[in-house]
């Protein structure tokens, strides 16, 4: 569905992190982790910009999104009021795994957002995760309060030992010998990686960098053990089972 949205608010929440609010007719959204891809109506950035949606309502969008590179740094200049165009829903969104009692949400940095509204899902589906959020320094990390404030318990790693736990979200899962429960998970590559090679009883959301966003110029695709796939089409969400890893 493509779509023009109003800017409710873009507003600096951590260490180089905006939170985007969009208000609009929001009603094609089908499940939590899947994206939308923001056009930043200026010829230079002619890439759409993929971001995954972190809660909606019939009437708002909520987006977190990192400064990365010159792309984003020009959305965090967008005031209230402005209008984006957006194509949404993209991507297939995480399925509720109703089966396991004890499961887990993983979120490293910009990878956080789109388990806040899993995790309300979860809650509507009388489960309740454990939070693991990583960041690498006290400065960066967001949306701890938002899952405390659902009633969940949340552990923060760092890289640095600045907050929480020294180190990523593997080697806390490792230590405390959380590697056989079921999760859902999204941030960094290396880091999703790691999770499959610990366990493959998970659902992964994939960040990449996309062409057309929709699946038609295959510029987004992940190895999985029956070919590759889209990470726009098919994914962002695939199984931890299916991907396959290069050594």
């Amino acid at each position: 569905m493509d779509n023009i949205l109003i800017i409710k608010t873009n507003e600096l929440v951590a260490k180089d992190t905006y939170k985007l609010i969009l208000k609009g007719d929001i009603k094609e959204i089908k499940n939590p982790g899947q994206f939308a891809n923001l056009s930043l109506n200026n010829p230079e950035f002619y890439l759409r910009r993929p971001l995954s949606i972190s809660d909606y309502n019939n009437e708002e969008l909520v987006f977190y999104y990192k400064t990365f590179g010159e792309g984003t740094k020009y959305l965090s200049t967008f005031k209230e009021n402005e209008e984006l165009d957006i194509l949404y829903p993209l991507g297939n969104g995480f399925t509720i795994n109703k089966k396991e009692e004890h499961q887990l949400l993983i979120g490293g940095g910009v990878g956080v957002p789109p388990l806040y509204n899993l995790a309300k899902e979860l809650i509507k589906n009388h489960i309740k995760p454990k939070v693991i959020l990583g960041f690498n320094t006290k400065d960066e990390i967001f949306l701890k309060d938002d899952f405390i404030a659902l009633g969940l318990e949340v552990i923060i790693t760092t890289n640095d030992g600045s907050d929480g736990y020294k180190g990523n979200v593997v080697d806390y899962i490792k230590e405390y010998n959380l590697d056989k429960l079921y999760y859902y998970a999204c941030g960094p590559k290396k880091m999703l990686e790691a999770l499959v090679k610990t366990n493959e009883d998970g659902q992964l959301s994939f960040e990449s960098r996309m062409g057309c966003g929709f699946g038609a110029c295959m510029g987004c695709t992940c190895k999985t053990k029956t070919g590759k796939k889209r990470i726009c089409k098919e994914g962002p969400v695939l199984e931890g089972s299916e991907v396959v890893i290069d050594e």
